[in-house]
C-alpha cells in the first residue's frame, strides 16, 4: 500500500480512488428502488435499513433481489475499475465503496450493513473466497433462516479462507469487511444471543423478516 504521508503528486490517485469508491458505495439502491416501486421510504419500514433484507419485508421479492444484486454490483464495479490501475488502487476503492454503503453522506451516514457490497468486492478481488462466502451465506440462510447469522458466518469465513487461498493483502481486505459487517450487526448479535431475532420468511408474503 502507498505511504499516506508520501508526496501528494503520487498519493492523490489513491485518495481519489477511495473517494470515488465511497461515492459509488453511497448510492442507496434499496431506497431508490423502493420509491420507484411505490413502496415509499424503506427507512420507515421494518428495521429502517436500506439493504435487501429490509426491502424483503415489503414482500416484493423482485425489488429485494434487485437491491441485493445492485448493492453487490457496486462493490464489484469499484474493485473492477480500480483494479486496472493496480491492486492497491482496487483495495482502496473497494474499501471506500463498502464504507460509503454503510455510512452514506446523503443519508446522514445511516446506510446498510455492507453484506452484499462486501461479497461483491470479494468475488472480484478473491473469486474463490468470494464464492465460498456466498455459498456459506446461502446454505446458512436455508438451514437457520436467520439473515444476520448467515451474513456473519459468510464474512467470518472469508478472512480465514483468504489466509490459505490468497495473499496477505487480501486477508486484510477480507478482515476489514468482516469487522465492518460484524460491527454493523451488533444489534442483531444481541437479539441472536437473546433468542429474539426474527427468521427470514421464504414464502411469498410480506412479513417482519430479518
Amino acid at each position: 500500500m502507498p505511504d499516506p504521508l508520501g508526496s501528494l503528486a503520487y498519493t492523490w490517485w489513491f485518495y481519489a480512488a477511495a473517494i470515488l469508491g465511497y461515492l459509488l458505495g453511497s448510492v442507496p439502491f434499496g431506497l431508490i428502488l423502493s420509491r420507484l416501486a411505490g413502496l415509499g421510504d424503506i427507512r420507515k419500514i421494518g428495521s429502517g435499513n436500506i439493504g435487501a433484507t429490509n426491502v424483503l419485508r415489503t414482500g416484493r421479492y423482485g425489488i429485494a433481489l434487485a437491491t441485493l444484486l445492485l448493492d453487490g454490483g457496486k462493490g464489484a464495479l469499484a474493485a473492477v475499475l480500480a483494479n486496472r490501475y493496480g491492486t492497491d488502487m482496487a483495495v482502496l476503492a473497494a474499501g471506500g465503496c463498502i464504507v460509503g454503503h454503510c455510512f452514506p453522506l446523503w443519508l446522514k451516514f445511516r446506510g446498510g450493513k455492507g453484506v452484499a457490497t462486501g461479497l461483491g468486492i470479494l468475488l472480484v478481488l478473491v473469486p474463490t473466497v468470494g464464492a465460498l462466502a456466498c455459498l456459506v451465506w446461502i446454505v446458512s440462510i436455508l438451514l437457520f433462516r436467520y439473515s444476520s447469522l448467515a451474513a456473519l458466518l459468510a464474512v467470518i469465513v472469508a478472512p480465514i479462507a483468504s489466509y490459505w487461498l490468497a495473499t496477505p493483502q487480501m486477508v486484510e481486505v477480507a478482515g476489514f469487511i468482516a469487522i465492518l459487517v460484524t460491527l454493523r450487526h451488533y444489534r442483531n448479535i444481541v437479539r441472536l444471543v437473546k433468542g429474539e431475532e426474527d427468521r427470514v420468511s421464504l414464502s411469498r408474503r410480506a412479513g417482519n423478516n430479518q
